[in-house]
């Protein structure tokens, strides 16, 4: 084969050889910037679920702590009530004992 063909072959080959590199440098940054992308995509994807989880658990706090608050309203409601049962019970005991009082007073007097 004649000096001027291999030449000519050899410089093809090489032409083709970085062509190949070329490509192969195109799809590597064509890929790298699509993992780029889908990383973006998973990072918004996770603070999207985390927001949600954190609204939820913020809501289910906020009601446990209305029916704690229902539970504690009720509990005091119903020991007022028995307070005041209590005192209503004892009211015609105290009148009693005022009345006497008094009587032992106007005796002790006449």
């Amino acid at each position: 084969m004649p000096r001027p063909e291999v030449l000519k072959r050899i410089t093809s080959a090489e032409e083709e050889a970085d062509e190949i590199v070329a490509q192969a440098e195109d799809d590597r940054d064509e890929r790298i910037a699509e993992a780029r992308e889908r990383a973006e995509e998973i990072r918004t994807d996770a603070e999207e679920d985390a927001r949600d989880l954190k609204e939820r658990r913020l809501e289910e706090a906020r009601d446990e702590i209305d029916e704690e608050c229902e539970r504690i309203l009720e509990a005091g409601e119903q020991e007022r009530i028995a307070l005041s049962e209590r005192a209503q019970d004892r009211v015609d005991d105290v009148t009693d004992h005022v009345v006497s009082l008094f009587q032992e007073d106007v005796n002790v007097q006449t």
